[in-house]
């Protein structure tokens, strides 16, 4: 479980990194995008096949997971949303 929160915080950390404009930010915010990432990943992943039942995402799937979801925050919350 601890490894898990040091690869989401990594991970969300390099999305935002790579990702222009403003980000939201914190800790636990940064750790939860890059978990949410790897998430988005493995699923889409194993909707196209890239990945077998009980495969995970790898390192640069969660980031550009976490990058998919930076973007949709981007589109609903940003200041030309709507």
């Amino acid at each position: 479980m601890l490894w898990t929160l040091i690869i989401g915080l990594i991970v969300g950390f390099v999305a935002k990194l790579l990702m222009p404009g403003r980000n939201p930010s914190g800790f636990f915010i940064t750790m939860a995008l890059g978990i949410a990432g790897s998430i988005v990943a493995t699923f889409i992943g194993r909707m196209a096949g890239f990945y077998g039942e009980g495969s995970n995402a790898g390192f640069i799937m969660s980031v550009l997971g976490a990058m998919l979801l930076l973007f949709l925050y981007h589109q609903f919350f940003g200041k030309n949303a709507g």
